[in-house]
Parts: structure tokens; C-alpha cells; sequence
């Protein structure tokens, strides 16, 4: 006889919303288990930090949010240094990224009296820490990017659109098809879901170009939710002026794969186990980002690896200066880490950095020895 799965809350709620409706996609149950009202797993919790689930490149080092705010000050100089400026970030976090960022920033005091800081955080419990943490510059929150007023604008994202919901499609004798998520006895999946294919066809239009003819077997990964978005900012740096900057773990070409997973206790989670209780992500394609944004009008150069952009901004220098000041147990720490943002055998390459831009920004900090056209550079830079 098949031992009962104990599911939690959010398990149960999917399980029969499945049973009745039939299978839902990847995108749906990503959505769910991150963001339900009552059980979504960034709704009620810190994930972040050593006591979280995950560490991101702010809690690794000082430096890394000293130098995005270093770029939003020379960005806003190239805009003609606007009276109002729009400083977005979505996914701020803990703030630490924007409390590092601003430190550096508003030593231009120009920057400082345009400043209007935004924050686009759907989880109650975040914003809480991020108010606290940024209360100096009285931080107005958004649900969606579409709310933030019009005027100038610079963004930072940094780890946010890993989260955005994705669709898996297999390729197939017949044809694209995509992987649904059903139910599952305990035999297939202790989580109680598994992936079933569709029975329809989908339409190869809707797979990206470059992966359309992939062979038999091989999986591709697409987040209209983020495609959607990096439109929607190419339009807004467009049409308001500004730059976007977008750092994540992903591919800087689109290409098969499948890399859909789930992270909990700093360790990799059965993504269909206890939905609502560990983080979903899944990688980036830069490249279809890039794409988007520029279909608005954007301009968008090729994506850097996060190694070489942060070179470029002088983490190498900065780390020094750090250094000089700091006891050697401390001065190692600082190098150590540093290392660990720029390392070409992880986050350095791992990690992709994409600009979006008005047309007239013809000058982007980091990005200025790299190609402006469609092309994409290699992985290792």
C-alpha cells in the first residue's frame, strides 16, 4: 500500500487546484510557491544572508553595491545631471545593495538633492527591512516597474529576474511540447508533483530562433515575464531617459538547457518539495533580454560578464584602498571576497551584466570597451 505524502499548506492548495483544472505550467507553479498571498515564499520571510537561504553579491562584499552607486553618479553626470532623478531598484533585498550604493552616490551633492528613490518589493516583510534600513531617503514602494512615476531614470536589478516565472518546452519527435507540472504519487515524486508534456503541439514560433531546431530530447527555458520587462524598461529609458542595469546568473546566448531549480539552506532543494518553503530560480538568457529592450528602441550593448564589469568599474583598487585601513585578518577577508565576485571559475563568469539605455547614452560606464552591437561575447569574456 502507497505510504501517504504529508504535503503543507500551499502543496495541498496546488495539488487540488490540479486535480480539478487539469495540469498547470511551470510559470503558474513558480508563481504560486513564490508569491501567494498567504504561503509564497518571499512574502513572510528573509531568505537572505548566512541565517537565510542564499548569499547575494551585496552581503559578499561593500564593494560590490560602492561601485553600482559609483556607475548611477557617473550615469546620471552622462544624463546631463537631470534636477529629478528616478533610482529604481527592483528586488531590493535587505537594501544593503542601495545603502552601499547611496553612500557612494550622494557624495555628488547634486545627485543627492535629485534623487527619488523607488523600490518595486511585493513581499510585506522585506519592505519592512528595506524601509528601516533606507528611512534616510524615504523610499516609496511599488508592487510593478509600471507604477514608478515618469522622469529620468536609472534601475538596478540585481538577482531579480532569476525569480520571474519561467515555461520549460522538450523537443519532441512530433514537435515542441511543453512540460507541465501534475500531480504524483510518492513512488515518482516524494514532493507529490512531477513534469507531464502537454498534448498539444506548441507552436515553433514560439520558441526562440536560435534553439528552434535543437534535437529530439533537449529542453529550452522562456520567461515571458521577463521579456515583457526588459521591453517595458527599453521603453522607459527611451522615453524618459536613463539606463537599466540587470545582473544575474545566466547565459549571454540563448542555447538548450534546462535549469530550473530550488535552493534551501544554501543547499539544492527537490524544487517540487514543500512549494512556499524554498527558493525558485532559474537561469538568465540574457541574450532574448537584450533582444527585447532593443525591439523598444533601447540601446543595449553586448552583456559583460559580471567579472570583467566590475573590473572595469576598479573593484581592484577599491578592495586596495579597503585593505590599506583594515588589520590583516580583515585586509584578507576584503580580497577574499572581492576575488569571489570577479573568480572566472564562478560568479565572474557565472554572473552576466546587461545595460539598457536611451539611444542618445553613448557612453556607459563598464561597458565602454565592449562591442555595441548585436554580437555577444564568449563567456569567459
Amino acid at each position: 500500500m502507497e505510504k501517504a505524502v504529508r504535503l503543507n499548506t500551499l502543496a495541498t492548495l496546488l495539488r487540488r487546484r490540479i486535480e480539478r483544472g487539469g495540469p498547470i505550467s511551470l510559470a503558474e507553479y513558480m508563481t504560486l510557491a513564490l508569491s501567494h498571498r498567504d504561503h509564497g515564499y518571499y512574502q513572510h520571510r528573509d531568505p537572505f544572508g548566512t541565517s537565510g537561504d542564499f548569499i547575494t553579491a551585496p552581503e559578499i562584499s561593500q564593494v560590490f553595491g560602492e561601485l553600482l552607486g559609483g556607475w548611477c553618479a557617473v550615469l546620471w553626470e552622462a544624463m546631463e545631471s537631470p534636477s529629478t532623478l528616478r533610482l529604481i531598484e527592483a528586488g531590493p533585498g535587505r537594501g544593503t545593495l542601495m545603502q552601499d550604493a547611496l553612500r557612494v552616490a550622494c557624495r555628488n551633492d547634486g545627485f543627492r538633492k535629485a534623487l527619488h528613490l523607488h523600490l518595486v518589493e511585493t513581499s510585506g516583510a522585506l519592505r519592512d527591512v528595506q524601509a528601516r534600513a533606507l528611512a534616510e531617503f524615504q523610499p516609496v514602494f511599488h508592487d510593478h516597474l509600471d507604477a514608478v512615476p515618469d522622469g529620468p531614470t536609472l534601475l538596478l536589478a540585481n538577482e531579480f529576474f532569476d525569480a520571474l516565472p519561467i515555461r520549460q518546452y522538450e523537443q519532441t519527435a512530433d514537435g515542441w511540447r511543453e512540460r507541465l507540472v501534475t500531480v504524483s504519487p510518492m513512488t515518482v515524486s516524494p514532493g507529490g508533483f512531477c513534469f507531464a508534456l502537454a498534448d498539444a503541439v506548441t507552436s515553433p514560433l514560439q520558441i526562440p530562433d536560435p534553439v528552434r531546431d535543437a534535437p529530439i530530447g533537449s529542453r529550452v527555458e522562456i520567461s515571458l515575464p521577463a521579456l515583457s520587462l526588459a521591453h517595458g524598461l527599453g521603453e522607459r529609458v527611451r522615453r524618459c531617459g536613463g539606463a537599466a542595469l540587470v545582473l544575474d546568473y545566466g547565459s549571454p546566448i540563448t542555447k538548450p538547457g534546462e535549469s530550473f531549480q530550488s535552493v534551501r539552506d544554501h543547499r539544492f532543494h527537490d524544487p517540487f518539495a514543500n512549494p512556499g518553503e524554498a527558493d525558485l530560480t532559474a537561469h538568465v538568457d540574457f541574450q532574448s533580454l537584450g533582444e527585447a529592450a532593443r525591439e523598444s528602441g533601447a540601446r543595449v550593448p553586448a552583456s559583460l560578464p559580471q567579472g570583467v564589469f566590475l573590473e572595469r568599474l576598479g573593484i581592484g583598487p577599491r578592495a586596495e584602498q579597503l585593505a590599506q585601513s583594515a588589520d590583516p585578518d580583515t585586509a584578507a577577508a576584503i580580497h577574499a571576497a572581492c576575488h569571489r565576485l570577479i573568480d572566472r571559475q564562478g560568479m565572474g563568469t557565472l554572473f552576466q551584466v546587461l545595460a539598457i539605455a536611451h539611444p542618445d547614452l553613448v557612453a556607459i560606464a563598464g561597458f565602454d570597451a565592449a562591442p555595441t552591437n548585436d554580437t555577444h561575447h564568449d563567456a569567459n569574456g
